[in-house]
């Protein structure tokens, strides 16, 4: 969500904080605030709500701030209003430390109210100032004193950023489940919630643990735990190109990564394949272990909830045992039944949101052995889960996730495939029909995306609605849970998805004349029931779009106003297919609505807050 960029070293930092908070833009935020300390000007703040361009315009690209320390952050509300007064970062009463902070800290009313009744003063709404006077307040010219003090003082999720006017050669980096790294350079140190920030300057990063709290200086970077005693951190080194966070001549990110698709799908599978047979060499269970389990517990949120809706329907179906999916953010309070044979599948593309990490902790406090499926190396998801898979994305930039979904889902098929060789519950003939066809997904989807003209033909003809359905059967259903939340979140249209079969229980009320439905008709299994379903929203008026295979094209033609149709492959690798052109429908429709698509209101990319 927020975004945390901080400079330590010997050049002017404010413009590199500009630098580092564009890279981030793509997290979402509602305003952006530079605090700098200079040997001539003290400590310098500039704060703007909107688009960081107004606080680089404020600055003049950061040239009218002076100094080689500083913090820069973009603020997705939570406590307060966008406004300038409630920007990050905030600054105590006496001007002594400025602070910015991704997070939110649960017992910031208590604190306040005790501060006030000191004769502290607060000038805005938010938790962060809370911080701010309370390390003001138990400074006694000792620093990592007073921030270790605040810390025992403070609940929450957090990641800060702390600059002390008294101690203008260093930084104070502490987080608690919510992501910060470190990033080191010759003569310059910085600190950041993402790697994107600091890839420009420095490849050599550090991913601080929870409850760890780093002085960053310009020679280096000291670590400490929770009782201040020194920590030994190993070095990562980042192998992927600036390029790759940059947009290559497309106009959105969201346009450049669903054309990436094939190439990533790709590099999640193919080295996965050696000699016909999935290879996990990161993962080691048992057949014992695998054949003992009650239940997978799939959990997750967003999109990769919808992946883990798809699959349910692959493992039930391959593996012959019960799995239910789970909102993250509902797992914790539903007294979930889980045993020491339970699988928690673990789902997240940062690999840092707070509901699916918290319900991973409660998952394998319970006892259930958790298996990460994630993108950012090194990320807390990741260290903590007892086994982990990367789905090698790269970089994704847009709020609305497409080669993250599509990387995942591949993951997906390979534990499902790899575990069900494991148990002897796959012939040997599917295994190989399916490892097959896997490895011609990414010419496929080249196919569909050659096509896109005609997508967004249709995105021009119903870009208007104000309500869309999705409407399909057994994966096809789960597929268009996905379709309709992109369109719902870049292009701000009401969109719904149903399980076909459930229409006539309700929802079928909601077809009028020239209502829109999207069928999803490409799983043969229940072609003839999902057509019917389409026979029912036409006999009421409305224009069906059908999302189909080729060797189904004609037939669903003869029933709807215009097909949509993938080229055929194995009925359970069918929604990296479908997907494809819902992304494309939502991404045109939000193109002709004139939607800001990389960045849509109230959005964040990594939700890392409750």
């Amino acid at each position: 969500m927020c975004g945390i960029v901080g400079f330590v070293g010997r050049e002017e930092a404010a413009p590199i904080l500009l630098e580092g908070l564009s890279r981030l833009e793509y997290r979402g935020y509602d305003s952006a605030g530079l605090a700098i300390w200079g040997a001539q000007d003290g400590l310098q703040v500039v704060k703007a709500k909107g688009r960081l361009q107004v606080l680089s315009d404020l600055t003049q690209g950061g040239a009218t701030l002076h100094g080689s320390i500083g913090l820069g952050h973009t603020r997705w509300a939570t406590h307060g209003e966008p406004s300038d007064v409630n920007s990050h970062p905030q600054v105590s009463e006496r001007g002594r430390f400025a602070v910015v902070h991704n997070g939110i800290v649960e017992n910031y009313m208590e604190i306040r109210e005790f501060l006030q009744n000191q004769g502290i003063t607060f000038v805005s709404q938010t938790d962060t100032e809370v911080v701010a006077q309370l390390l003001d307040y138990l400074y006694e010219g000792d620093l990592l004193d007073a921030v270790a003090k605040m810390l025992h003082r403070i609940r929450g999720a957090y990641a800060f950023g702390i600059i002390c006017a008294d101690c203008p050669d260093k930084l104070v980096a502490v987080r608690k489940d919510s992501p910060l790294i470190l990033g080191h350079g010759e003569g310059f140190q910085m600190l950041a919630s993402d790697v994107t920030a600091v890839i420009k300057y420095t490849r050599e990063v550090t991913y601080l643990d929870n409850d760890e709290l780093a002085v960053v200086t310009p020679d280096g970077v000291q670590v400490y735990d929770a009782y201040l005693q020194p920590v030994e951190k190993e070095q990562h080194h980042v192998d992927w190109e600036i390029s790759a966070a940059e947009k290559g001549g497309y106009e959105h990110f969201m346009a450049k990564e669903i054309m990436e698709q094939p190439e990533a799908f790709r590099k999640t599978v193919f080295p996965r394949i050696r000699d016909g047979q999935v290879a996990l060499d990161d993962l080691h269970f048992e057949k014992d272990y695998l054949e003992q389990l009650d239940k997978i517990y799939i959990i997750a949120c967003g999109s990769s909830y919808h992946v883990g809706m798809v699959a349910k329907y692959n493992f039930e179906k391959l593996l012959r045992k019960p799995v239910e999916v789970a909102l993250a953010s509902e797992f914790r309070y539903s007294e979930p039944i889980v045993t020491g044979h339970t699988l928690a599948l673990v789902i997240s593309q940062s690999g840092e949101t707070i509901d699916t990490l918290t319900a991973m902790r409660e998952a394998k406090r319970l006892g259930a052995r958790a298996l990460a499926i994630v993108n950012v190396v090194g990320s807390t998801i990741a260290r903590e889960a007892d086994d982990v898979l990367y789905t090698w994305a790269g970089p994704e930039i847009a709020v609305a996730t497409t080669k993250a979904y599509s990387t995942q889902m591949a993951v997906t098929y390979l534990i499902a495939l790899y575990f069900a060789q494991m148990m002897g519950t796959i012939s040997p003939e599917e295994y190989a029909a399916i490892v097959s066809e896997l490895l011609l997904i990414p010419t496929k989807l080249e196919t569909i995306l050659a096509q896109s003209q005609d997508i967004q033909y249709y995105a021009s003809l119903y870009f208007n609605h104000p309500s869309i359905f999705f409407i399909g059967r057994n994966i096809d259903y789960a597929v268009g849970m996905e379709g309709s939340l992109k369109l719902k979140e870049i292009s701000y249209i009401h969109s719904e998805a149903y399980a076909a079969g459930e229409l006539k229980h309700g929802t079928i009320s909601l077809i009028e004349p020239g209502t829109l439905v999207v069928a999803l008709a490409s799983c043969r299994a229940v072609f003839e029931k999902e057509m019917s379903n389409v026979v029912e929203v036409k006999s009421r008026g409305a224009d069906v779009i059908a999302l189909t295979t080729e060797d189904l094209a004609g037939e669903t033609a003869k029933t709807v106003d215009h097909t949509i149709a993938i080229p055929t492959t194995h009925p359970m690798l069918l929604p990296s297919l479908d997907v494809v052109p819902l992304q494309l429908f939502a991404y045109y429709v939000a193109l002709q609505r004139g939607c800001d698509i990389d960045k849509p209101r109230n959005l964040a990319k990594s939700v890392t807050v409750e």
